[in-house]
């Protein structure tokens, strides 16, 4: 075999990311740093995905259409976790404000905050089981946005 279709088929195995990844500029001294690995955020992370597996699994199978669902002890300790995550988000917000920070995660973590007790309102106010779901839906997105905004790695100002 000759060197050309060696050099060939690695080229063709190689993962594309790698070398995508290479060629990226390296980090300015100055870039923002994530926040996810501190206790405050990292519980926010762990609370918000625990709460979107909940309603994940009511979208799956359709407890929330049940006889007297918001009554029980299901939604009413979920929606006191909801509380609690929206009191600490605001939390969130506080900190990054009292630091200083002027990116996105401190508004998002207050938008977070002020929505989430909407947000089940509005699953509570749903008249039928397709509003529901949408309403369902809606919760769910906006758990993992509460995630996804404190694990995604920071940008640095443009």
């Amino acid at each position: 075999m000759s060197c050309g279709l060696i050099l060939a088929a690695v080229l063709m195995l190689s993962d594309p990311s790698v070398a995508e990844a290479a060629a990226q500029p390296p980090v300015a001294a100055d870039a923002p740093v994530s926040v996810a690995h501190e206790p405050l955020f990292a519980d926010l992370v762990t609370r918000s995905g625990s709460l979107k597996a909940i309603v994940d699994g009511w979208i799956a199978s359709g407890e929330a259409d049940g006889q007297g669902f918001f009554a029980g002890a299901a939604f009413t300790g979920f929606k006191a976790q909801t509380v609690e995550l929206a009191e600490r988000d605001m939390q969130g917000h506080l900190v990054l404000k009292d630091r200083g920070t002027d990116n996105d995660l401190k508004c998002i973590l207050r938008g977070i905050s002020e929505d989430m007790p909407k947000k089940v309102a509005a699953l509570e106010a749903a008249p039928n089981p397709a509003e529901r779901k949408i309403a369902l839906e809606e919760l769910a997105y906006l758990l993992n946005d509460n995630v996804e905004v404190i694990t995604s790695p920071p940008r640095p100002a443009a």
